[in-house]
């Protein structure tokens, strides 16, 4: 793997044409489905950021000053990102065209993440998976901030991964204010920089320990301007948004939404209850010592992982569309669950065969770090959508592993930690089945 890149030019030759072609190719799936996709009811967070967008940053005069409106629980790309596409065209729907392109731009920061990662081949394979992958079509026809989010995150690692390539401050300083911009998206990506300027930084070299300063500091001086507003508009140490504190008490604690709220609501302003939420989270998490993780991985695991998707919970547990008949039912899990574990079974494969460069250890520590945050919380399927490029990569190095020497053979102790894998996916999928319309019919028949 190390004759694809050079200090001139991270790429092999043909890379970016291909990735072109797969970027055109994704935007006309994401246009398609824009257009032929139903309309049906706004649900979920989806009336919050339209709210958002179009109400408290849409006011004339002030809405979209920072200091003279209210957004503190939410962090702010996405809903300045609706509010100015709104505006400039007069037109909500503009942002789901918009969203379109931003989702079709996902694809060449994939295919060229995975091609230092993992060769040209499988960077070019996980390329056509994330065009094509139906929940990735779903998302930019919907108001939802993961498809602007999954555009900052991974062109922050392809940057990131291109700067140690070539070795480049210029490229690792453009990967910081990328990460910057993902963590005003989604503050969990703060916590994700550390592992990625330590993974640039791991040679002790000068040069090396270099570039890693500068990514962490232009990630900061991107955030910082909106840490600033946060002090001076609620005079307090806020870093991006106060989300984090409720995720993390709602995921440990057994009080129920309502409960939460009805707490939350006799406890002053939006600092007051963020102090609130992370007090009792850290009391929640102590007072379930020494079973916490080992409960905690049970308890979200089996969410993060499980055969499902945010298409159904918009489906099925929101109603979105009305009621829905099983057969309706079994051919949207067709159509967006069975591409899903597809991909799921082929990547245990290609972990097990994988042959690690530092660029794929890095890929898979974020996988790791970002499923464990989610362990801590708690988790959904709509959370893992960010990493699921990197299962794509894994899937794709099982298909095209062995000629391009990224895949050591599957016998010996990778054959039974292939088997041993497979019975802890099946434990972890297991839970979430009796949800499927498609496993209750099955089950039923044989029953």
């Amino acid at each position: 793997m190390g004759s694809l890149v050079t200090a001139a030019s991270p790429y092999p030759p043909r890379t970016d044409r291909t990735l072109l072609l797969l970027t055109a190719l994704a935007l006309a799936a994401r246009v398609a489905y824009l257009l032929l996709e139903p309309r049906c009811a706004l649900t979920g967070d989806e009336p919050s950021w339209i709210a958002l967008g179009t109400q408290q940053l849409g006011r004339p005069h002030r809405g979209l000053d920072p200091l003279r409106n209210g957004l503190i629980f939410y962090p702010p790309v996405y809903p300045y990102f609706i509010a100015l596409v709104s505006r400039a065209t007069g037109s909500l729907q503009a942002v789901l065209w918009l969203q379109a392109v931003l989702g079709a731009l996902l694809v060449p920061a994939v295919g060229r993440a995975g091609t230092l990662a993992f060769g040209r081949r499988a960077g070019l394979l996980a390329a056509a998976f994330t065009a094509c992958y139906p929940e990735l079509l779903w998302y930019p026809a919907h108001y939802w901030s993961e498809t602007v989010y999954l555009l900052l995150l991974w062109w922050a690692i392809e940057r990131s991964l291109a700067a140690d390539a070539a070795r480049s401050a210029r490229i690792a300083a453009a990967a910081g204010v990328l990460w910057g911009l993902a963590t005003l998206t989604r503050e969990l990506s703060l916590y994700l920089l550390p592992l990625v300027a330590l993974w640039l930084a791991r040679d002790r070299l000068r040069p090396s320990l270099g570039r890693a300063a500068v990514l962490v500091l232009a990630a900061a001086l991107t955030i910082a301007p909106w840490t600033l507003r946060n002090a001076l508009a609620f005079h307090a140490f806020i870093p991006v948004s106060t989300m984090g504190g409720l995720n993390l008490w709602q995921g440990n604690t057994t009080l129920t939404h309502l409960e939460i709220y009805e707490r939350l609501a006799s406890r002053g302003g939006p600092v007051e209850q963020d102090r609130y939420c992370r007090q009792l989270a850290w009391q929640t998490i102590a007072a379930r010592q020494p079973r916490w993780l080992l409960e905690k991985l049970g308890e979200q695991m089996p969410e993060f992982w499980k055969a499902g998707a945010e298409v159904l919970d918009h489906l099925v547990g929101r109603g979105a569309c009305g009621p829905l008949s099983t057969g309706r039912l079994v051919a949207v899990e067709a159509a967006f669950v069975a591409p899903y574990l597809a991909v799921l079974g082929l990547a245990l494969v290609g972990l097990v065969r994988l042959r690690a460069g530092a660029s794929a250890w890095l890929l898979l520590l974020l996988l790791a770090a970002y499923n464990g945050a989610h362990v801590v919380a708690y988790a959904t399927t709509r959370f893992r959508l960010p990493v699921l490029p990197v299962v794509f990569l894994l899937a794709a190095a099982a298909l095209v592993g062995a000629p391009d020497g990224i895949a050591r053979p599957l016998r010996g102790w990778r054959l039974a930690l292939l088997v041993a894998l497979c019975a802890v996916l099946a434990a972890t999928l297991a839970p979430g089945l009796p949800e499927l319309a498609s496993w209750r019919l099955l089950v039923g028949r044989m029953g």
